[in-house]
């Protein structure tokens, strides 16, 4: 595919995703309202309700991740295969994510009890993102993009209390000792009942 078409396809992602966001019912902005920049707490109402929050950090590290296994794996593939690969994931995940088993799965596994998706100028903004790290993966040295995922992912974990990694472990095999150290920074406390 060319890189025109590429470039136009990426920029529909912005309305699918928002679109069909949209038609499911997710609300086009937090319902507070207001519109920020940044959310500090995964326990915050307004979080993956603003622009960005620490799951940005994970959405990030989605198109990190994509062309780093390119470069690695494929070194000779270029660039518009691996640009076609981060624009169809991104999309399939920001419509996967809100489908009612995703939204069921982050409920019972993990540390989202209430989680009902997000708006959609978070989703459209995480695929922007996503989109961000991705370039910059493209572009950067190998060990700069490794230093990368493991500063976003350690800064993540450490200070939001929750990462990909972590998100994933809950999702395939949950532990009671993620859920507890996550849980220390609740400000509400949690009775261990998901519902």
């Amino acid at each position: 595919m060319a890189r025109t078409n590429l470039n136009i396809f990426a920029f529909a992602g912005l309305f699918i995703i928002g679109g069909t966001l949209w038609f499911w019912g997710q609300p086009l902005i937090c319902s507070c309202g207001e519109i920020k920049l940044w959310v500090p707490s995964i326990f915050d109402g307004g979080n993956s309700q603003h622009i960005a929050d620490w799951y940005t950090l994970s959405h990030i590290l989605h198109g990190v991740l994509i062309a780093l296994m390119g470069r690695l794996l494929f070194p000779k593939l270029g660039l518009e295969p691996l640009f076609l690969t981060a624009i169809v994931t991104g999309i399939g995940w920001e419509v996967i994510e809100h489908t009612n088993w995703v939204l069921a799965a982050f409920r019972a596994t993990t540390i989202n009890v209430g989680y009902l998706g997000d708006s959609v100028l978070n989703a459209v903004s995480d695929y922007i993102f996503m989109m961000g790290g991705f370039f910059a993966a493209y572009t950067l040295r190998i060990p700069v993009v490794i230093a990368g995922v493991v500063a976003l992912e350690l800064t993540a974990g450490l200070l939001g209390r929750d990462n990909l990694t972590l998100s994933t472990i809950q999702l395939i095999a949950p532990m009671d000792a993620i859920n507890d150290w996550q849980q220390e920074l609740n400000p509400v406390p949690f009775n261990g009942i998901t519902n």
